[in-house]
């Protein structure tokens, strides 16, 4: 933005040349209002972010477009306007992002990834989201199924290739067998679309995947489906870094708080369905 001022041509020189200084003095104020990025990103002139799109509505592909789009997607870019340089964006498979990070190809990685005490031998994060194990059933058992404990006694799919099957059986253990509730039978499947079709043909009673992919497929298939309950365990998001590289960590923290502030972060939230998950703040290396 240009500062404009009307100068008095019978201004004194001094005045004159005061008034002239401020005219000067108004981009590098605004320069000083953001975020600075490290001298290394700086010189690079741009943020090299690996990203994995298949997950929605983290990061995926329009159908219609091909546009890389998603929660992370605006997130990343929010936070590089706040450091004042553009994303270039680097995909890859989920497995090779964390050797992309380590290796120096990138400077961070931009797909949800969960912020676990395992991860942080090589890695250190920004954590930016809740997430975790989330119950949800077809809507038309929404009156049966409310809150957790109502799971009790069902039947209960998630992708055995992840930490939600484990989960549910070790709540289900703590809450339902230990209170003399009949325990939940957890089903194992193939997948997130495994899971969901099991669910549609009346194979389970109900099913555990992230809340983000939750509220991805009830934005997909509107009054199809309901959340139950609350996420049967709690972990969080996080952006990323190699673990040494902590000056940049710090940067891009500085930079979310300044999106969570200025209302970018909420009106994300809003647009993929995301509001349950969200934090007042950023956090570093807090996932459990």
């Amino acid at each position: 933005m240009t500062a404009w001022i009307s100068v008095n041509r019978h201004l004194p020189a001094t005045a004159l040349a005061a008034a002239l200084s401020l005219v000067a003095a108004v981009p590098a104020a605004a320069q000083q209002a953001g975020i600075a990025p490290p001298a290394a990103l700086k010189s690079a002139g741009h943020i090299v972010v690996g990203i994995e799109s298949t997950y929605p509505p983290m990061a995926y592909k329009d159908p219609k477009t091909s546009e890389r789009i998603g929660f992370n997607v605006e997130l990343v870019n929010a936070i590089a306007k706040e450091l004042g340089v553009p994303v270039k964006w680097e995909e890859m498979s989920f497995e090779q992002l964390m050797t992309s990070l380590t290796t120096g190809r990138i400077d961070m990685i931009g797909t949800a990834i969960s912020d676990l005490p395992s991860r942080r031998d090589k890695l250190t994060f920004v954590d930016y989201l809740a997430t975790g194990a989330q119950p949800f059933a077809l809507a038309a058992k929404a009156g049966e199924l409310k809150g957790n404990v109502d799971l009790c006694g069902k039947t209960v799919g998630a992708p055995r290739t992840t930490s939600y099957m484990p989960v549910t059986v070790a709540w289900s253990e703590k809450n339902c067998a230990a209170a003399g509730k009949p325990a939940i039978t957890v089903n194992g499947t193939a997948g997130a679309t495994a899971t969901r079709l099991d669910l549609k043909q009346g194979r389970l009673d109900a099913a555990v995947l992230g809340p983000e992919y939750v509220a991805y497929l009830m934005a997909d298939e509107p009054n199809t489906y309901a959340f139950v309950g609350e996420p049967l365990n709690k972990t969080l998001f996080g952006l990323a870094f190699e673990k040494k590289n902590t000056e940049l960590r710090d940067a891009v923290a500085k930079a979310t708080a300044a999106v969570m502030k200025n209302g970018a972060y909420q009106q994300a939230l809003k647009k993929f369905g995301l509001e349950r998950q969200a934090l007042p703040e950023p956090s570093i290396d807090a996932g459990q």
